[in-house]
C-alpha cells in the first residue's frame, strides 16, 4: 500500500507511537503553514481567520468521529479533557467513582483527587488476569457497582496493557444502572472505528496526536447533550469567542483560550485526509498484522504469553507481551542505550511487560531487531 513520509530518526527504531506519535511530514508542513500565516500577520489570523478555521476543523473531526459537531470541543490532550470532565462532574459526599486496574495512572490520579475534594469514594475493579471474553470484563466491572456509583471511567484501549476493552456492553451496563460513563480513548482514533453518537457515552476524551498522528498537543472532548450546560465552564476562563461575536453554544466558551498556537487543531483535518486517502481499513489491517507478528515473535522468544486472545477485537496496532519473571526496571534504558530502540517496558501489577506500537513507518525487520535485542539484554541481565 502507499505510505506517508515521516521524519523519523533513521539511526533509531521507534516502536512507541502509542506514547508520542510524531506526525507525518504532510501534517507537519500544514501546521508550519498556519504558524507562518499567524506570525506574518497575527491580527488578521486571530481576528478574522481563526474562528472559521476552528469551526471547519471541528466539523471535519466530528464527521470522522461519527458525531454532531455540537457535542465536540478541542483540547490539548486526553489528560486536559479528563481534567475538564472532573472539574464539572457533580459528585457529592459518599458518591462513588469506579475505574479498573488497567486504567492510565494519570486518569487514576485525576479521579482520586476529585473524590478526595468532594469526600467521595474512589474504587477500582480488578480485571481478570487472563481475559478470554467480553463478559468477563463487564462482570468484573459490574460486580463493583453499588447504589452509590455515579460515574464509571474506562479506557477504550488500555494504555499499560494495549487491550481493546468491550466498551459497548460496558456502556449498556452503566446506562441500565443509571450511571454516567466516561470513555478514555486516546489510543482509539484510527486504531478502531468510531461512531460516538451511536456509541452514546456521556463523555469521550481522546488525543489526536497518537494514532491519528495530528500535531502534538491536540485532542478533543465529547460531551453528550444533557451534560453540556455543566461542560460550558472551561478549565481556563478567557473570552471563548473574540468580541463582538456572542456566546451562543456551550462549546463557544472553549474556542479562544488566550494567545496561543492554534495551528495543531487546524491541522487535524490534514491528518484525517492523509489516512482516508490511504484507506483507513488498509492502514488498520496492515498495522494489526505487524502487531500480530510482533506479538507472536515475542511470545516465542520470551517463552511467556500475551494478555488477550489473538483476535483484532482485543488488540489492534499495539501488542503487549509479558516479560519473564524478574526485575526489568532498567531494560527500557538499556534497549535505547545499547540498541537505539525505543519501546516501553511497563511495570503492571507485580510484573513487567513489553508494549510494541506498530505504525506505517515500522517494519518486520525492526521487530526482528527488537526480539534479538531483548534476547541479548535478558541474557546479560542474567
Amino acid at each position: 500500500m502507499p505510505n506517508l513520509d515521516w521524519s523519523i530518526d533513521h539511526n533509531s527504531i521507534y516502536l512507541n507511537h502509542g506514547s508520542f506519535g510524531p506526525p507525518p511530514d504532510v501534517v507537519r508542513n500544514k501546521q508550519l503553514e498556519f504558524q507562518s500565516e499567524c506570525n506574518s500577520q497575527p491580527m488578521n489570523f486571530y481576528l478574522r481567520r481563526l474562528e472559521p478555521l476552528w469551526f471547519a476543523a471541528r466539523n471535519r473531526l466530528a464527521d470522522f468521529l461519527g458525531c454532531s459537531a455540537d457535542n465536540l470541543i478541542f483540547s490539548e490532550n486526553a489528560t486536559a479533557s479528563m481534567n475538564h470532565v472532573a472539574s464539572f462532574f457533580p459528585l457529592k459526599k459518599g458518591d462513588e467513582v469506579l475505574l479498573n486496574d488497567h486504567e492510565y495512572g494519570v486518569v487514576k490520579r485525576i479521579w482520586e483527587r476529585k473524590c478526595k475534594e468532594k469526600e467521595a469514594i474512589y474504587r477500582e475493579a480488578k480485571l481478570p488476569e487472563s481475559i478470554e471474553s467480553a463478559s468477563q470484563v463487564v462482570e468484573a466491572m459490574e460486580q463493583e457497582v453499588s447504589d452509590r456509583t455515579k460515574l464509571i471511567v474506562v479506557s477504550h484501549i488500555t494504555s499499560p496493557t494495549a487491550i481493546t476493552l468491550p466498551i459497548e456492553p460496558i456502556i449498556s451496563m452503566a446506562k441500565s444502572r443509571g450511571i454516567a460513563i466516561c470513555i478514555d480513548g486516546p489510543h482509539a482514533p484510527i486504531q478502531v472505528p468510531l461512531n460516538l453518537d451511536q456509541l452514546a457515552p456521556d463523555f469521550y476524551v481522546a488525543s489526536c496526536h497518537k494514532w491519528l498522528s495530528a500535531p502534538l498537543g491536540t485532542g478533543f472532548t465529547y460531551v453528550a447533550e444533557p451534560w453540556q450546560p455543566l461542560a460550558a465552564e472551561p478549565l481556563l476562563i478567557s473570552w471563548g469567542r473574540l468580541r463582538p461575536a456572542p456566546i451562543e453554544h456551550w462549546s463557544d466558551h472553549h474556542i479562544w483560550c488566550g494567545t496561543r498556537d492554534y495551528s495543531g487543531y487546524l491541522s487535524i483535518p490534514t491528518a484525517i485526509d492523509a489516512f482516508e486517502e490511504l484507506g483507513i481499513e488498509q492502514v488498520r489491517s496492515r498495522n494489526h498484522q505487524l502487531a500480530q507478528y510482533a506479538r507472536n515473535c515475542l511470545t516465542v522468544a520470551l517463552s511467556t504469553r500475551p494478555l488477550v486472545p489473538d483476535d483484532p477485537a482485543w488488540y489492534s496496532m499495539m501488542a503487549a507481551v509479558w516479560l519473564p519473571t524478574g526485575n526489568h526496571n532498567t531494560l527500557q534504558h538499556r534497549l535505547w542505550k545499547n540498541h537505539h530502540i525505543e519501546v516501553p517496558i511497563v511495570y503492571f501489577g507485580d510484573k513487567y511487560l513489553v508494549r510494541v506500537s506498530c505504525h506505517l513507518y515500522n517494519t518486520m525487520e525492526q521487530i526482528d531487531t527488537l526480539v534479538n535485542a531483548l534476547r541479548i539484554e535478558l541474557t546479560n541481565q542474567g
